[in-house]
């Protein structure tokens, strides 16, 4: 029997975070306050996160011990992840590439979220914090949260996108199963979101707006309530590195190296995650792997956004960041990826496109869920909305490589699961997608 999964122990799972900020061209563009403009110190952040985040925030060093407790609740994740190969797909595109792909749909939580919820639930518990908010666009990361939140003994408030808190009910109650209260957004307990509903009482929400509420509820919430963002920020990209260092064991238990690795980007930390260490070894004159980043027409940060300082959230309350943006006021289209409706990407995902080390594409939303389906009935496998994306430019460069007949090796993040995605399919299938 050929094996078409390639495994790691939990002995030989990764025991530090990669910080790619010291391998970055040049320095990242320090956070702006707010109110001020100038650079924000980390005094200004403890208000909203614990100290050892703010520490790994602006860290200079290239790699982060994993504490051991994080180690262990890896593994109740289902770390280490499997690298897998798509052989039914190569052959179903009669394509002389090797497609790849790795397994973050495997966590309870059904995606890669976990592996920054849990390290940021630890750190808020070991500085006595009792209870985090956040927000969540199509709900993976507000679930990851929940049961990040139930595992270390916190409290957890949400604010769903209320597009994505309609169209995807199960979700919902999978974080009220870990524990955490759920709120649609904009919602009727923030002073935010109450003004943005008197503007619009049916406003379809988005990732900033929720990002504000969850913000305004940890700072009212006083010195036991702090706010969990589950992108966008460098110790979230560092803590989903555990993806790529991963994937690295696994290409050289296979004695291969990929010529493409691809992710779907909304903030980027799943992209982050799964193609920053690669990066590093480019840096190094090691590797000469191309980096795809994929997002939606409708949302296209990266590939038609600007670069410039800009607000994370649509109030204005969060620092400024330097990233590609459409605006924090921008509202996207409902549309079924609800992670990947987020007017930013991360700094240093900016940065590397802005460079041209990443390369960004889009596609529309009916094309990726061909993609989808394509994958599923060769796969077996139903992907998020989000990673149909990355799927859909896996299989464009194997239609390539086919074409060129050229057997090139493509790698993608299989970030979640679609299995609480199933309204979208059916629109899909009915033919009521556009």
């Amino acid at each position: 029997m050929k094996p078409l999964r390639t495994t790691l122990t939990p002995e030989e799972m990764p025991k530090k975070w990669y910080n790619i900020l010291p391998d970055l061209p040049e320095p990242i563009a320090p956070p702006l306050n707010p109110a001020t403009k100038m650079p924000i110190s980390p005094k200004d952040l403890e208000v909203i996160f614990p100290k050892a985040l703010i520490a790994q925030e602006m860290s200079p060093d290239r790699y982060i011990d994993i504490p051991d407790e994080v180690l262990q609740a890896y593994m109740i994740a289902n770390r280490p992840s499997p690298l897998q190969r798509a052989e039914r797909l190569e052959r179903l595109l009669k394509t002389p590439a090797k497609i790849y792909y790795k397994r973050e749909d495997l966590s309870p939580g059904g995606s890669h979220k976990t592996n920054t919820s849990l390290a940021q639930a630890y750190y808020n518990m070991k500085e006595g914090v009792e209870k985090l908010t956040t927000e969540t666009g199509a709900g993976q990361w507000g679930t990851a949260l929940s049961l990040a939140c139930n595992h270390f003994g916190l409290g957890c408030q949400v604010f769903m996108v209320r597009a994505s808190y309609d169209q995807k009910p199960y979700r919902r109650e999978m974080m009220r199963v870990y524990g955490a209260d759920v709120h649609p957004s904009p919602s009727t307990i923030t002073d935010f979101g109450n003004k943005m509903l008197a503007k619009d009482p049916k406003h379809p929400g988005s990732l900033g707006i929720a990002i504000s509420e969850a913000l305004e509820a940890a700072i009212k919430g006083g010195s036991n309530t702090k706010y969990s963002l589950g992108s966008v920020l460098n110790h979230v990209m560092m803590h989903q590195t555990i993806v790529g260092e991963e994937t690295m064991l696994q290409f050289e238990k296979l004695d291969e190296r990929p010529d493409y690795m691809i992710g779907c980007v909304g903030g980027g930390s799943n992209f982050a995650g799964f193609v920053f260490p690669f990066i590093g070894e480019q840096f190094k004159k090691k590797t000469d792997t191309q980096f795809i980043a994929v997002e939606p027409t409708v949302v296209p940060s990266l590939t038609k956004g600007k670069y410039e300082y800009d607000f994370g959230d649509t109030a204005g309350m969060t620092p400024l960041l330097l990233m590609y943006t459409l605006g924090h006021d921008f509202v996207p289209s409902p549309i079924h990826a609800g992670g990947l409706r987020y007017h930013g990407a991360a700094p240093t995902v900016s940065m590397l496109v802005k460079k041209k080390v990443i390369k960004p594409v889009s596609y529309q939303q009916k094309e990726v869920f061909d993609a989808a389906i394509m994958f599923a009935r060769s796969e077996g496998l139903v992907p998020a909305p989000e990673t149909n994306h990355a799927i859909k430019a896996a299989i464009d460069l194997a239609l390539e490589a086919k074409k060129k007949n050229e057997k090139k090796i493509i790698a993608f993040n299989y970030s979640g699961h679609g299995l609480l995605d199933l309204a979208g399919y059916q629109n899909y299938l009915d033919g009521n997608m556009v």
